[in-house]
Parts: structure tokens; C-alpha cells; sequence
């Protein structure tokens, strides 16, 4: 298949191309984060770890809707599974909103990576907790383009998967419709 007969698929919102097209995505955007941290040298914070599980998620799913929709899985399926991505892609992009919010100061963040210390604790309680102290902190961006931070790109990404799977898989829903009539 060549790469215009692949667009045209994935205009039509052929399932195949589009599980394709969508694992593309989560891949990239998998390395993506792997070169800001490992490359670049951005240590990620506990949000932004899990802002990533949806696009592992994602690859897996992806993955099995290709095999799925090359294999003549039943319409109903594969338009269930697309939209269950789409749901994990909006649920992800309300996680990187959150985030972003968190360092742009709009809200409080989580304890373990944007609070003050705790308690100290008795003798010692200020050193145990120096050595065991989170270093990563999520109210505040590493890394901008644009204006917008890790988080705000995450959004984006996530609501372009989002909208790519829901398209997918409420064509698939027409489709199956069709074929019933």
C-alpha cells in the first residue's frame, strides 16, 4: 500500500488505516517522551509518568484493532474499541490539563511532587526526609515551545488521538448501521 492509497483510507476512515495511523502516533509520542528524558535529560515528574500509560494503552489497543479490522473482527467490536481509545485519549488530555495547570500556579498539585514538607517528624526527621525528598517537581514546567510546557503539548496530542479514534469509530458505528438495513 502505498502512502496516497493510505490517506485516501484514512479519509474514508477505514479502520485499518486508522489503527494504524493512531499506533504511528502513540509510538512517536512514546519516543518523544523517552528523548526529552533520556536525551535531553528532563526527569519526569509522577504526572508526567502517568500521563504516559494512555499511550502504551494506546499502542497495545491499536495495535489489536489492526489485527482485528485486517481480519474482519465484527464492525461493532472494532468501532467499541476505537471508542474506548477515544475516551482514554480525552481522559489523558483532562490529566495534561490538570498538569498544566498545576504549573501554571491555577490550582494545587499533588503532595508528592508540589507540596511543601511534611511534618518533620522528631530528631532527624528533616534529614530522613531531605534524603527520601522527591527532586522532580510537578508545578513547575522544565521545558516551554511556544509558551506551552510538556503537559500543554500532551494535551494536544492526546486530543488530536482522541478526535482520529472517535471519528474512526463512530464511522465504524454508521458502517455497521448501514450494513443492517
Amino acid at each position: 500500500m502505498d502512502l496516497q492509497t493510505f490517506l485516501s483510507d484514512l479519509r474514508r476512515a477505514d479502520p485499518f488505516s486508522g489503527a494504524v495511523a493512531l499506533a504511528a502516533g502513540c509510538a512517536l509520542t512514546i519516543c518523544g517522551f523517552l528523548f526529552f528524558q533520556y536525551v535531553v535529560g528532563l526527569a519526569p515528574c509522577p504526572l508526567c509518568y502517568e500521563q504516559r500509560y494512555a499511550f502504551y494503552i494506546g499502542l497495545g489497543l491499536t495495535g489489536l484493532l489492526a489485527l482485528g479490522a485486517k481480519h474482519g473482527a465484527s464492525g461493532k467490536v472494532i468501532a467499541a474499541g476505537f471508542i474506548v481509545l477515544a475516551a482514554i485519549m480525552l481522559w489523558n488530555a483532562g490529566l495534561g490539563v490538570y498538569h498544566a495547570g498545576i504549573e501554571w500556579k491555577f490550582w494545587q498539585g499533588p503532595a508528592e511532587c508540589s507540596g511543601g514538607l511534611a511534618p518533620l517528624g522528631g530528631p532527624g526527621g528533616l534529614l530522613r526526609q531531605l534524603q527520601t525528598a522527591t527532586v522532580v517537581r510537578c508545578d513547575e514546567a522544565a521545558w516551554r515551545l511556544f509558551g506551552i510546557s510538556l503537559p500543554g503539548w500532551n494535551v494536544l496530542v492526546s486530543l488530536a488521538h482522541a478526535a482520529l479514534a472517535g471519528w474512526i469509530g463512530f464511522a465504524a458505528i454508521g458502517r455497521a448501521k448501514a450494513k443492517r438495513r
